[in-house]
């Protein structure tokens, strides 16, 4: 691919740290989410289900990536077509009365040369790159 083919592709990186409030009713949306996916118990899937069961009672962050879908973040977006993402989930030690709690100049930047940060502005704090319990489409 050229140049002015590969330019209309961009990468979006978003980053968040969310605060579980209620593990149960998290784990509890991502086992009907799974029910839905997987259909009945006992199914051709039984094996995958069960897994993906067991991950989201014991970790809430698989159960919100499992709750998470890049399409639904672009799909209202006009111009736009989603045609690859991966995103990811972990559980980390944050202190939101830190003020250097969301220092992200500690990970690895692959190229940042053309990052679009916060609203087109960098305004110093939001930039990154996320990493953990990865799904992709």
């Amino acid at each position: 691919m050229s140049t002015s083919e590969t330019s209309r592709f961009v990468r979006l990186q978003v980053e968040m740290v969310l605060e579980i409030t209620d593990p149960a009713a998290l784990s509890g949306t991502a086992l009907e989410s799974i029910a839905a996916e997987y259909g009945e118990p006992g199914g051709e899937s039984a094996e995958e289900r069960m897994q993906a069961e067991a991950a989201v009672r014991e970790d809430g962050a698989e159960a919100l990536a499992s709750l998470v879908d890049p399409f639904d973040l672009v799909s209202g977006v006009p111009g736009v077509e989603l045609t690859q993402a991966s995103w990811s989930s972990e559980i980390v030690d944050y202190d939101p009365d830190d003020p250097g709690g969301w220092d992200l100049d500690d990970e690895d930047d692959e190229g940042g040369d053309g990052d679009v940060l916060h609203n087109g502005e960098d305004d110093g704090e939001h930039s990154g790159v996320s990493g953990g319990a990865e799904r992709r489409i």
